[in-house]
């Protein structure tokens, strides 16, 4: 077996080659997170076996995917998810998820899916903190189709890990509610600590902002330290850590609504430069390629219900979408195209949905790394999708002859 100095290198390895590889495709048509996938495959213990998640391993990839939901929870405007865009992103996904468990139900019936709340749930998740990376890459995060990506995929993060909360949970629904409120308490209790180290004229407010631009990194400390006690606080509740890492990024935008850039930047180089790409390639390691390799009618299966559960709801929903005065004229089949495969793109979730369903012997490892690996290859291919139909020029009229 590999040494964890042996696998960190290897994925370190992975984790430069990626983006040197992505920069040599023209237009950068293939997402640097596609190919740190493609790169966990190949290092992992299912193929080369040159590298495998320890425990220490497994911390930094716990990290990277906190940095990965809390830089996505500082991206969404709020306003926007409190507004008509927002609420039709929820409409959405809820309709979205009686559509799963409606199709996945029937398939039940039939002994062709096991797990069947579970598998539901995961159907419904749209991968946000995968997309972010992307949607930053491309330009599109300050547009109105990157904005309508990000409606979408706050309620397909958020959605899914609360119904997982619920409905995936030992203690009940009841129990389950009282918990999430509970832990929706000590967030908003952790959320006036930043506005109290903010106050002008306090010495400690002082002290930080002289400290960020010194060695000490003040800024950067707390961000990490606001990550890390929300995660501890979401693991004592026994929710899943996307959860404390999406309410971390929440309050972080709350402390500093017009941004940050300084901050910002720190944050990307170490989110971006360390602990990110550690949780895609280890992802991609996860999958197992003989039990994917042996049932492709069964992967096939989950990328069509995928795509017709997440993909098609929004596709529809995006027809009524106006802008926030109701003046903009209504997105093309294109644009409408492009949101619903942004919004179909989902990983993260699938994977600790499958975790949870696993450990609670309700599903199979075989059919959890099928699962995933449809998940992956959403990644691998629906942003690409979505970029070629973005960069199609529309027809131009013809002109006629007086």
């Amino acid at each position: 077996m590999p040494s964890v100095s042996a696998s960190l290198f290897w994925i370190a390895l992975c984790a430069v080659v990626a983006p040197l590889l992505a920069g040599l495709v023209p237009r950068k048509l293939v997402p640097e997170v596609v190919l740190l996938l493609i790169a966990g495959v190949i290092v992992g213990p299912h193929v080369l076996d040159l590298a495998v998640v320890g425990s220490e391993i497994d911390l930094l990839r716990e990290l990277g995917l906190g940095m990965l939901f809390l830089l996505a929870g500082y991206e969404i405007n709020t306003s926007e998810l409190t507004g008509r865009a927002g609420r039709r992103a929820l409409i959405t996904w809820l309709s979205c998820l009686v559509l799963a468990f409606v199709v996945v139900g029937l398939l039940g019936l039939s002994g062709a899916i096991d797990a069947e709340i579970a598998v539901a749930i995961a159907l419904t998740s749209t991968a946000l903190g995968t997309l972010l990376p992307i949607l930053k890459d491309s330009g599109m995060l300050g547009t109105r189709l990157g904005r309508t990506v990000l409606n979408h995929g706050a309620f397909g993060e958020l959605g899914p890990v609360i119904a997982m909360a619920i409905l995936l949970s030992s203690r009940g629904a009841g129990a389950s509610l009282v918990v999430l409120a509970a832990f929706a308490a000590a967030a908003v209790g952790v959320a006036f600590i930043p506005a109290g180290l903010r106050r002008e004229g306090s010495k400690l407010a002082s002290i930080i902002r002289l400290g960020s631009e010194t060695t000490a990194q003040t800024t950067v400390r707390l961000t990490m330290l606001l990550l890390v006690t929300l995660i501890a606080v979401a693991t004592i509740f026994d929710l899943d850590i996307i959860l404390g890492a999406f309410a971390a990024g929440f309050i972080l935008r709350r402390a500093r609504p017009a941004g940050d850039e300084k901050l910002e930047a720190k944050l990307d180089g170490l989110a971006f430069g360390l602990l990110i790409p550690i949780f895609f390639v280890t992802s991609g390691m996860a999958i197992g390629v003989k039990a994917v390799a042996a049932a492709p009618g069964i992967l096939l299966a989950f990328l069509v219900l995928i795509l017709l559960v997440r993909g098609l709801p929004v596709f529809f929903a995006e027809r009524f979408d106006r802008g926030p005065d109701l003046e903009d004229p209504p997105p093309t089949a294109r644009e409408r195209g492009q949101v619903a495969l942004y919004a179909a793109t989902g990983l993260p979730l699938i994977v600790a949905v499958t975790e949870v369903a696993v450990n609670a012997g309700q599903m199979t490892a075989s059919n959890a790394s099928i699962l995933v690996a449809a998940g992956a290859i959403t990644v691998l291919v629906l942003p690409l999708t979505a970029s070629l139909l973005g960069s199609k020029p529309e027809p131009k009229p013809v002109e006629r002859v007086p």
